[in-house]
């Protein structure tokens, strides 16, 4: 048995893998990344067309950031989070900076997830109010927190969960829940979060936690009249708004930040992913001088081994500076521009398609039967032949891109040029073709 056959052994005797069916999993091992590019253990090459999990916006094995590992490892690998670290101080410096006006703390996690599960507990300390909204199509992270407030279907398998969540409908204009069309809607989606919160007494709310753009759920980009109406329902009744900026933030809406789009100020951004490309394991909670301040003579009961790991943060430290210094999210514009006129062009060329949208490099191609009943491709949660054909065929043809239910997920590293967009989205049409002679 040879090195590579004994390594899939070990994979398949000794690892949970997550999201899995264990006795389905057959792992292809990944032994090199550089750029937007991936290579497997036969040296096959993958051009990455999800960032991973829309985590890698800075691409593999960026110099800068792993000159900036190395040498925050020989000074200082790890210290407890009580104590101070040059480190964690600059990054939380840092992202003040970069994050609106009215931000000025941070809490450091480990991940998205962890993050989430920390801005709820915050938001409950802060207004002594114990219930979340949360919206149908969403996710916020796996652990048990986090699934609670998600509306994604993985959140059955934890049910019952944490009490207290009131879940709301979606700015979903393709599939309007209101049956409207806008502008001529007048953000009704808007208008029933301020129903809901009528009817579920909003002296019991302590915080409402959106994507600013939903993500895993079929990116969901709402009418900026939206976001500002819900800013303004969350303060006529005191209820803090999270901005849970895992996927959207650090520049891949083209903006540093989702709610940059919008012209809001979240009392709370939750952050990882794109902090530090994922290089080394982070997330940020950041917060509002007003609950800043609340805690300076109150307890913030919250806290992990790993808060402010000198690696992670130094890591982040180094992304950041790249995004500055190499206009990565200028970049992220640019090809966001580019990439609106593609889906424009195969929206009008494939009858298979019910809508395309996206945000900078945050896109999403929707497949459907047929154009005018919209009935999906794929059905919500279910599974379908041709979507998972689809995806094996453009792995075959070495395109690495996220495919979920009816819904084709475009989020490439932000420092793809002209170039390697046009060669994936190249890659993609040709497989519409196929999907498009299979349904008519």
């Amino acid at each position: 048995m040879d090195i590579r056959q004994q390594q899939h052994v070990n994979e398949r005797d000794y690892v949970l893998f997550p999201w899995s069916v264990q006795s389905k999993v057959n792992p292809i091992n990944i032994v090199k990344g550089e750029g937007i590019y991936f290579w497997d253990d036969k040296g096959n090459r993958y051009m990455d067309f999800a960032s991973q999990l829309v985590n890698l916006n800075i691409g593999f094995n960026h110099p800068k950031v792993i000159k900036a590992i190395k040498e925050q490892a020989e000074k200082l690998c790890y210290i407890a989070p009580s104590f101070g670290n040059e480190a964690r101080a600059k990054l939380a410096k840092k992202i003040v900076e970069i994050t609106p006006s009215n931000i000025s703390k941070c809490f450091f996690t480990t991940s998205g997830a962890d993050a989430n599960e920390n801005a709820i507990k915050i938001a409950r300390f802060f207004t002594g109010k114990q219930k979340i909204i949360a919206r149908y199509r969403s996710y916020h992270g796996a652990t048990f927190g986090a699934i609670s407030v998600s509306g994604d279907p993985r959140r059955f398998a934890a049910e019952p969960a944490l009490n207290g969540i009131i879940r709301v409908l979606d700015p979903y204009c393709y599939r309007c829940p209101f049956d409207k069309e806008y502008p001529q809607c007048h953000i009704e989606c808007a208008e029933h979060v301020r129903e809901i919160i009528q009817f579920e007494n909003p002296d019991s709310i302590a915080a409402m936690i959106i994507e600013p753009i939903t993500g895993s759920n079929g990116i969901f980009i709402p009418p900026v009249e939206y976001m500002k109406r819900i800013r303004e329902i969350c303060d006529e009744y005191g209820i803090l708004l999270i901005a849970d900026e895992v996927m959207t933030g650090f520049g891949r809406t083209g903006e540093w930040f989702g709610v940059n789009l919008y012209g809001i100020e979240p009392d709370i951004m939750t952050m990882a992913k794109g902090c530090n490309s994922g290089y080394v394991p982070l997330g940020i909670v950041a917060v509002s001088s007003k609950i800043a301040e609340y805690f300076e003579d109150k307890m913030l009961y919250c806290g992990l081994t790993y808060s402010g790991h000198p690696l992670a943060c130094a890591a982040a430290l180094a992304t950041i500076e790249a995004y500055e210094e190499e206009g990565i999210i200028e970049n992220a514009r640019a090809m966001g521009n580019l990439l609106t006129e593609y889906l424009k062009k195969i929206k009008m060329n494939h009858i298979c398609v019910g809508d395309v949208r996206n945000a900078g490099l945050f896109g999403c191609i929707e497949l459907v039967k047929d154009r005018k009943t919209k009935e999906p491709l794929c059905p919500w949660n279910g599974s379908s032949a041709i979507m998972d054909r689809i995806k094996e065929e453009l792995w075959n043809e070495g395109l690495y891109l996220y495919i979920r239910w009816n819904y084709i997920f475009l989020a490439p590293p932000l420092i793809i040029n002209q170039q390697q967009l046009e060669e994936g989205m190249k890659l993609v049409d040709e497989k519409l073709h196929m999907v498009d002679k299979l349904i008519s």
